[in-house]
Parts: structure tokens; C-alpha cells; sequence
């Protein structure tokens, strides 16, 4: 056996060539792993990081804690991701807005935009719907489709906030059916869906989980989902590209996110965690009940999805004239 003087030669010998051999490295993850949730707790995003979040600490051995650090629009809590040492151990709970961000608030941005980041694992998507109220004359997506186009800006719709996902997602509808609707933003998609209940608007477009209530007590009418197949617990509502949109997809989606420069094999090790978390038949049931559903995609995979949903979110932003 080595004596101490000896190890520690040895140690210095394999610094000095730039080999570590595995009885001095140290295996990741080597204390616990933190997710940073730029938003409230008790929110989706919240909801879904605590589950993920519990189940992934099984594969790791190690606790994954969740930190909430909202602000900004989300850029308090991602700017502080971007920061924090790039070695695996802080993630962030990322979503569309990231993107947005990145595009909206290019030159005022705490860290280097996509550049700050490595794709781990996207987690999950939260299906929009397209509803109206129980007693709107429109019965389906494309009887609402008709009365837009014959009367151009007479249409309204309700979304969350101005630059956000949903109202994203209203203009790219209008480019692809070739409508023009009028836009009426609200501070949060409660007060949207209300102002429809109430006839204030003809239209709500927002996620799922927060008119499923009100359609299943059918005082809301879903037209239509924005993904791209049928959402399981809505087998009776078609989709926007079925409906004669080809091609349209509009959901917001979540996933993690590590510090530029994070070692691959870490990278690796968390998106097998995220993977078996999701595998998981009590976290996959928990996270449809709040109205997300499972949306896997590798670091490769996931790195190319952002750069997509940029460029595709950039064209949508431009031509609407969207400002932050």
C-alpha cells in the first residue's frame, strides 16, 4: 500500500499530466443538486421541480433542493443560474420565456443569452386551448376560423400578458390562418379566462390547467388544442393542425438547464435522473393532473429545441412588432 508521502506524489503526478485517474476524482454529484424555479412556489413550474426534483434525488444519492428565485420576468432567477459554478451541482427550471428573453432583451441581459447555458433534459409541456363560452355561437375551431376571416378584427382573444407564450401564440395563429383578431392582454391567465366567462371577449387561449374546471363544469367550450396530437384527457377536442392549420404547435414547455460548461459526464448523470423520474408511473400521473404532460428530449435533442423555439419565437416577434 501507498504511504501518505507517496499518494500525495502521485496526486501531484497525475495534476501535472492532466490525468486524473478515478482514485482522486470525485464522483458527481458530490453534494446536493440545487434547482433554481424562477418563479413563485406553488406554481406549475414549482409543482413540477418539487416532483421531478424528489424523484431525481433517488438516482443521484444526493438531496435535489428547489430555491425559488422569481423576479425580472424570470431573468433574476436565470442570471443567477448563469453564475453559479458550472461543475452540475445549480440547474434551472426553464421555460418559453427563456427564449423570449433571449430575444426581447438581447442587449440588457445579465448573461450571454442561450450562450450561458448547456440543454440537460426538457421535462414537460403545458397544452394551450383555444375556448370560448358555453353559450358563444361558435361550436367548432373552424366555424371560429370562418367568422374571423369574414370579419377581419372584430375576433377578440384573451391571453396572459403582452410578449408572453400565449399571446406568442395568438399571433402566430393569425399568420398561419391568415386572421386578424384583436389582442386583449391580461395580468395572468385567471383574469383572461374570467373576462370570457363573463362575454367581455369571444376567446381565451391559455393552458390547459387553468380553464379545465370551467370546461368540465361546461361553462367554457374548447375549440382546440395547440399541439400537435390530441391531448389524452381531451380525446374529443382536435387539434389547431388538424383542424386545417397544418403544421401548427404552440405549447409552453419546461426543462433543465446547467451553467455553460458543465462536465459532460454530470450533464449526463442528471438527464438519466430526469429521464427515470419521468419514467415514473406516480410522478407521470401527478404532473398530468396539474396539466402537463411528459416531454423528454436528451441534452442533443433539447440544445436543438431551443435553438428551434428561438428562431422561431425571433420571426413571430418581428414581424408582430412584439417589444418587451
Amino acid at each position: 500500500m501507498l504511504n501518505r508521502r507517496e499518494l500525495l506524489a502521485a496526486g501531484a503526478a497525475a495534476i501535472g499530466t492532466g490525468i486524473a485517474p478515478a482514485a482522486f476524482a470525485q464522483a458527481f454529484p458530490a453534494k446536493p443538486v440545487k434547482i433554481i424555479v424562477p418563479w413563485t412556489a406553488g406554481g406549475t413550474g414549482d409543482i413540477q421541480a418539487r416532483l421531478i426534483g424528489q424523484h431525481m434525488s433517488q438516482t443521484l444519492g444526493q438531496p435535489v433542493v428547489i430555491e425559488n428565485k422569481p423576479g425580472g420576468g424570470t431573468i433574476i432567477g436565470t442570471g443567477f443560474v448563469a453564475k453559479a459554478p458550472a461543475d452540475g451541482h445549480t440547474l434551472l427550471l426553464m421555460a418559453n420565456s427563456f427564449v423570449i428573453n433571449a430575444k426581447l432583451h438581447s442587449s440588457t441581459l445579465p448573461y450571454e443569452g442561450l450562450k450561458a447555458f448547456e440543454a440537460v433534459a426538457c421535462l414537460t409541456n403545458s397544452p394551450q386551448v383555444i375556448a370560448v363560452n358555453a353559450a358563444s355561437p361558435y361550436k367548432t375551431f373552424k366555424d371560429w376560423i370562418a367568422a374571423a376571416k369574414a370579419k377581419p378584427d372584430t375576433l377578440s382573444y384573451a391571453t396572459v400578458g403582452p410578449a408572453t407564450t400565449q399571446h406568442i401564440a395568438g399571433e402566430m395563429l393569425q399568420r398561419a390562418a391568415g386572421i386578424r383578431l384583436i389582442y386583449t392582454p391580461f395580468a395572468g391567465g385567471a383574469p383572461a379566462v374570467n373576462a370570457v366567462l363573463a362575454g367581455h371577449v369571444d376567446t381565451v387561449l391559455a393552458n390547459v390547467s387553468e380553464m379545465n374546471s370551467f370546461l368540465e363544469a361546461g361553462k367554457l367550450r374548447a375549440l382546440a388544442v395547440t399541439t400537435l396530437q390530441r391531448l389524452d384527457s381531451m380525446k374529443q377536442v382536435p387539434t389547431v393542425a388538424e383542424s386545417g392549420i397544418a403544421g401548427y404547435e404552440a405549447a409552453a414547455w419546461f426543462g433543465l438547464v446547467a451553467p455553460a460548461g458543465t462536465p459532460r459526464d454530470a450533464v449526463a448523470k442528471l438527464a438519466d435522473a430526469a429521464n427515470k423520474a419521468l419514467a415514473d408511473a406516480e410522478v407521470k400521473k401527478k404532473l398530468l393532473a396539474i396539466g402537463l404532460d411528459p416531454y423528454l428530449m436528451g441534452p442533443p435533442q433539447f440544445s436543438a429545441h431551443i435553438s428551434d423555439q428561438f428562431a422561431k419565437y425571433s420571426k413571430v416577434i418581428d414581424e408582430a412588432g412584439i417589444k418587451a
